[in-house]
């Protein structure tokens, strides 16, 4: 097997070195042909030694290609020990030095390869020499040549980190998951629209699907609902300056069941906010550390502050849940409840506020009749 591998490399190197000798002869005996001494006078001597010339190389091509098959058969069992005590580092050097060396050449060899018969010949040497050059100038140079590229690589990982850093600290106070009970509340969308909100606020695709699941319910109030939350998601992608992405991540890919649980999930992957007005899902999201901005203590953040001992007027509208309570609202839509207001119902009275409760989940009021107004 190995005998007939190499009779058959002879005989291509044989070939290729015998019609590289052609080339040269034919080149060689162009060139000769214009000397004095070339036999002109009759044809036959002129193409006899257009033969010669021609001949010569071919046949040394042809008879050395077995030594020249030899000497690189030995180069590559060299080359390859060599390779086994080369560093990889060495290497990477060795090979980058080469081809700096090759480009160098090629760059030369472009104005020389102009020369009649010579060009050609002088970019091959050029190639060699400087190639050999390059690969030996940078394997005495590799301890500065490493050195640098150590510090390209350290200036490239500062840059990576503080990238990376940055991106983290921007994520993390910039992305906001929207929940369903936001979207259905709607205040979301008046707060979006008078610039309250920085940053990118996202909804994930299992909030849609849950949207669109309320608006095909078959009850009347459950579909309107989800319609208002479909609504005011178009709106706010109509929002000028306003960012808005629908992040398609769906709940299994999550390992999840619920979208609450989805959406704890996937604020804890992206670092984000939720934004929420369900008092369960922020209380579990609290639990587990992570920033929740439900709307309704926004809401109850920016209602009129009262305190107790002072008084207003209000209508008593229907009785409460504890026996003779009366209740009312407040023109932002708090809830008064009015002790012993039963029996004022429909009326309009003056109340002194004796005690308030604020939770999550909205703030109550509470108060007595001071006398009727009307």
């Amino acid at each position: 097997m190995q005998e007939g591998m190499g009779r058959l490399v002879n005989i291509i190197a044989r070939t290729i070195l015998s019609i590289l000798g052609v080339i040269a002869g034919y080149q060689l005996a162009q060139y000769l042909s214009s000397s004095s001494w070339w036999p002109t006078s009759a044809l036959i001597w002129d193409m006899a030694m257009w033969g010669f010339v021609i001949m010569i190389p071919a046949l040394l091509g042809y008879l050395l290609a077995p030594l020249f098959v030899r000497g690189i058969a030995r180069i590559g069992i060299i080359f390859e020990r060599s390779l086994q005590t080369f560093a990889w580092q060495d290497l990477f050097v060795a090979i980058l030095g080469l081809i700096i060396g090759l480009i160098v050449a090629n760059l030369l060899a472009m104005p020389l390869s102009s020369i009649p018969n010579l060009g050609f010949y002088l970019a091959i040497l050029l190639n060699v020499v400087l190639g050999y050059v390059g690969l030996i100038l940078f394997l005495k140079r590799k301890d500065e040549i490493i050195s640098m590229w150590s510090s390209f690589e350290l200036l490239r990982d500062r840059l990576h980190l503080k990238g990376k850093k940055m991106r983290d600290e921007f994520n993390h106070d910039s992305i906001k998951l929207l929940d369903t009970s936001a979207l259905i509340d709607g205040r979301i969308l008046d707060i979006a629209r008078v610039g309250f909100i920085e940053g990118v606020m996202c909804i994930p695709g299992f909030v849609l699907l849950e949207l669109q699941a309320i608006a095909d319910s078959t009850d009347p109030l459950r579909r309107a609902k989800g319609r208002r939350g479909m609504e005011v998601v178009e709106e706010l992608q109509k929002l000028p300056n306003f960012k808005l992405e629908i992040l398609e991540q769906p709940l299994k890919e999550l390992k999840v069941d619920t979208v609450d649980e989805g959406l704890i999930e996937l604020a804890k992957k992206l670092k984000a906010k939720i934004i929420t007005t369900d008092y369960n899902l922020n209380k579990i999201a609290s639990i587990q550390g992570l920033d929740v901005l439900n709307v309704n203590d926004l809401a109850n953040a920016l209602k009129p502050v009262l305190i107790p001992g002072e008084t207003l007027e209000v209508d008593v509208i229907k009785e409460g849940k504890e026996p003779n309570q009366g209740v009312a609202y407040l023109t932002d839509g708090t809830m008064l409840v009015v002790e012993d207001g039963e029996k004022y119902i429909g009326k309009r009275v003056e109340v002194v506020i004796t005690s308030l409760l604020q939770t999550s989940a909205g703030r109550m009021i509470f108060g007595r009749v001071r006398r009727v107004t009307g």
